[in-house]
């Protein structure tokens, strides 16, 4: 009876000598450290998690009334619009030179650049107690005279002294007529105490109240013109 050959015993995995798995399995904790080192490096370059937004509503720092206003006996709506979405959106806008405009990081407007003018507008006129009636268009109340209002520039100039810069043209129409008695474009340019998000937010507050008062005084003073008949010539 032949014997049979002797066939070699599987080699024993050596102890010093660990396995595809085994080694796998110990440069998985290196592995992890090494992603979290980058995503760290990621949030230092603001590419990390993102920075929380501030809300500001800059309230208008009203002025008092001219002496020299008219007291008027008719009533007033008020409809602001803005240029674009973009322009009239809640972002705060920053000119930082040239035609450039772009979105303050980590800053936003509680309301939109035309509803913080027309609250402007109407505020002053409610506190100068020289109108009869005046409310925003859709509110019901009907009205002599309808204000119609176009924000064409609500943003923050920091390519120099920092200051902010509000635009807006004002129409004037007489209801009962469906006739535009007056129209004139406003602009305030209001220094900011820096360039950062709340001194800005309390710039715009100083411009919305110069602009309030300048639109009230104009509104009450074309209105009343175009209600007063004309004196008649002498032949």
């Amino acid at each position: 009876m032949s014997r049979l050959p002797h066939l070699p015993s599987p080699a024993t995995p050596s102890a010093a000598t660990p396995s595809a798995a085994a080694r796998a399995a110990l440069a998985l904790p290196g592995l992890l450290l090494a992603l979290l080192l980058l995503a760290g490096c990621g949030s230092l370059l603001g590419g990390g998690t993102t920075q929380a937004t501030r809300i500001f509503d800059p309230a208008p720092r009203l002025q008092s009334a001219d002496p020299a206003w008219p007291s008027v006996d008719w009533s007033l709506s008020i409809a602001a619009s803005g240029e674009s979405s973009l322009l009239d959106g809640q972002r705060l806008l920053v000119n930082p030179g040239g035609d450039e405009l772009q979105p303050y990081r980590g800053a936003a407007w509680a309301r939109s650049p035309s509803s913080m003018v027309e609250d402007a507008v109407l505020r002053t006129l409610e506190d100068s107690g020289k109108i009869l009636a005046v409310a925003r268009q859709g509110s019901g109340q009907a009205a002599d005279y309808r204000l119609l209002l176009d924000v064409r520039r609500f943003q923050a100039e920091v390519g120099g002294s920092p200051e902010a810069r509000i635009e807006v043209g004002a129409k004037l129409l007489k209801v009962d007529a469906m006739a535009i008695v007056g129209s004139r474009g406003f602009s305030v340019r209001q220094p900011a105490a820096g360039a950062d998000a709340p001194a800005l937010a309390e710039a715009f507050a100083a411009g919305l109240g110069t602009l309030g008062h300048d639109i009230a005084g104009w509104v009450l003073a074309t209105g009343q013109a175009a209600r007063t008949p004309a004196a008649p010539t002498r032949p």
